[in-house]
């Protein structure tokens, strides 16, 4: 999926996008910015220590480009993927994913003032470890295909239950000036009926830095189906005012 920081490559209608069939994705790479985080990016936007994964079943979702499936299965978890991207040909995601990298970057570079500089000190040191994540994605994506599934939220293929942890990064509430209630809801019902235990969302603001109401409104959602909420700064910022998380505790 796309990335907070590719706010100026990403005009294009993502509610449209999402409520697109396979077959018809298939046909609209175009419209998807294939870029994603790296492992240790992931560990500390959702504030995890190895010992927090070790032997869990975890599903990201967006997944996008980010490495955490091929270094979590590396360490011993059962680590899956799942998003819109994996519909279209692994080989064309990859050359997508360089170019999209190169985008990003430009935008960034002009709106330097959006960005906290000390998690990456230049925009070259941002671009490395946005072409690490998808060299070592791409590389488990052929490596591993069943690890990356296709998806069209707020739908999931997976059965209830079916991972102990879900972590769902630079989504909800990143594009809640597209993305409305309804499908907010929607998402979060699935993200929380896959999930055994917990549910980790980052960040909590939109691509502005602002905090919407969508999310008291999903807090409120989920703590009548039963689940328990805590927002808890984490140790990583990038983006402003982008420095909490969402948690989801399964109280039954």
């Amino acid at each position: 999926m796309s990335r907070a920081e590719n706010s100026g490559a990403f005009e294009k209608d993502f509610e449209e996008q999402e409520s697109k069939t396979a077959d018809d994705a298939e046909s609209r790479l175009d419209r998807i910015v294939f870029i994603g985080r790296t492992f240790d990016e992931y560990m500390r936007m959702f504030d995890l220590k190895v010992k927090d994964i070790a032997g869990q079943s975890i599903l990201d979702c967006p997944g996008g480009a980010c490495s955490f499936t091929s270094a979590a299965n590396q360490l011993g978890c059962e680590a899956v993927a799942a998003d819109i991207a994996y519909y279209h040909d692994q080989e064309k995601l990859y050359e997508k994913g360089l170019m999209d990298i190169v985008h990003a970057m430009d935008h960034v570079d002009t709106e330097k003032e959006r960005y906290i500089w000390s998690e990456f000190q230049s925009i070259e040191d941002l671009r490395t470890e946005r072409n690490k994540a998808l060299e070592a994605c791409s590389i488990d994506m052929r490596l591993h295909p069943d690890r990356y599934v296709p998806v069209t939220l707020p739908s999931l293929p997976f059965e209830h239950g079916r991972f102990d942890m879900t972590l769902s990064a630079h989504f909800l509430f990143t594009y809640a000036d597209r993305l409305d209630a309804q499908f907010h809801i929607q998402t979060l019902r699935e993200l929380l009926r896959v999930t055994r235990v917990e549910l980790r969302i980052f960040p909590l603001v939109d691509q502005s830095g602002n905090i919407p109401g969508l999310v008291e409104e999903l807090v409120e959602y989920a703590r009548g189906d039963g689940w328990e909420a805590e927002i808890r700064e984490v140790p990583y910022h990038f983006q402003k005012n982008a420095d909490h998380m969402l948690i989801f505790r399964n109280k039954q």
